[in-house]
Parts: C-alpha cells; structure tokens; sequence
C-alpha cells in the first residue's frame, strides 16, 4: 500500500516536470529547402595577350595593342571603361633581345560582342584571347531571391508534413544555412573561338549572332526546425 501511494505521490510531481521539459523542449519538424534558377550571362571577361613573339619580333607590342586599340573602337567597344591593362613585362634571351608581352582584360555585355571582337583581334594575328569567367550585373539580387525561395520551399515542406498527421508548424527556431558562392563556369577556350570562327565566314551576321554560353546556375540549400502545434 506505502509502494502504491509513493509511486503516485511520484508520478503527480513528475507531471509538471515532463510539462516544463516538454515547452522547453517542444515536438518539432526538420525539413530540408531548395530552390535553384537558370541565367543567362550579361558579362563576359576575356583575357588577351599580345607577344611580340607571335609575329616572330616583326611588330612589335606598341604597334599591335595601337591596332587593337583601334579595332576594339571599330567594334564598338569602350575601351577606357571595359580594357584595363592586367600587366606589362619583359623577357631576356640569351642574345640580349627584350620580348615583351602586354596582357589586357576586357569585360564585355553580350555573347554577340564576345564573337565580334574575336574575329576583330584573329584578324591582326591576335590569338591569344581567353574567357576568364562570365557572370551577371544583377548577379548578388538573384543569389539573394534564390536563398529566400529555398527557405519558403522549406517552410511549405514543414507545413505539408504536419498537415498530413493533423498538426500546424509554429515558428522556425533552426535555420542552417550551408550555401557556398556560385560554382564557376568553364569553357572551352578554344571551342568558343572555332565557334566565333564559324560565324565570321557570315560576317555581317555576326554582331547579331550570339555565341553558345552556359547558363549560370544558382542552387541553394537550407536545413530548418519548426515547432509543431
């Protein structure tokens, strides 16, 4: 009878302990979010290089970047906002001859330009030109809606799941957010100018003719807890 009234006596003031743990530790609901988007790049940086090897030392680099200068004009480039110097060395050879390489980056709006100025540069022996990334002007807006959208697309998973065993999400008290930047893009340089290539044999075509670039794709992740009620 004593065993009896102890346990009872026990199990009345283990009630409101297992209440007081319960709030402090409420039932909840972990769900994964996601959301990704496609965007075409408005931005394209190519490096150029000039050697005066690549003439064999016949013009020299003066001379070539005043042709490319005026050949990026004729393009409809503007060179004082979108050509900036990267570097400007020297090598020494064994006879004392000084080859210098001067190495530019342009930063271009459109697929269409990326192929005009590549003919423009192949024309006056110029090949040395490379894609060194590609990105967008509203590039940090986008990541930002995409990382609101997967957090929402957790918040409807949460919801849907409570719906279904009869029980409402309360607030979010978890969000764990494990997102890099953007995987780069990387191209095949030299596929790209077989492509620009190909469209120059149209060469009045060519401005109005976008090369074939990859998508930027945003993909973002977040993990989240939400009380159930």
């Amino acid at each position: 009878m004593k065993r009896l009234i102890l346990l009872a006596a026990v199990a009345f003031f283990a009630l409101p302990a297992a209440a007081q743990m319960q709030e402090a530790f409420p039932s909840y609901i972990q769900v994964n979010g996601r959301a990704e988007k496609e965007i075409a790049p408005d931005e394209f940086y190519l490096q150029i290089i000039i050697n005066e090897r690549d003439s064999k030392g016949k013009i020299s680099v003066e001379s070539q970047q005043r042709d490319m200068i005026a050949a990026l004009k004729r393009a409809g480039v503007d060179v004082e906002k979108q050509l900036k110097m990267a570097n400007l060395s020297s090598e020494f050879f064994k006879k004392n001859t000084s080859v210098a390489t001067a190495k530019y980056q342009l930063q271009l709006g459109s697929s269409a330009m990326v192929a005009k100025v590549w003919q423009a540069l192949d024309g006056l022996g110029i090949s040395n030109v490379s894609i060194l990334k590609v990105s967008h002007s509203k590039i940090e807006q986008y990541k930002a809606e995409v990382r609101v959208e997967a957090m929402q697309n957790a918040r409807q998973s949460a919801a849907t799941l409570a719906e279904a065993v009869g029980q409402k999400i309360g607030k979010c008290f978890y969000i764990y957010d494990s997102n890099n930047n953007v995987m780069p893009v990387f191209y095949d340089n030299m596929a790209v100018m077989r492509s620009a290539k190909a469209m120059g044999v149209a060469e009045d075509a060519a401005a109005d003719e976008p090369l074939d670039f990859k998508t930027i794709k945003l993909q973002y992740n977040v993990q989240a807890k939400f009380v159930l009620e």
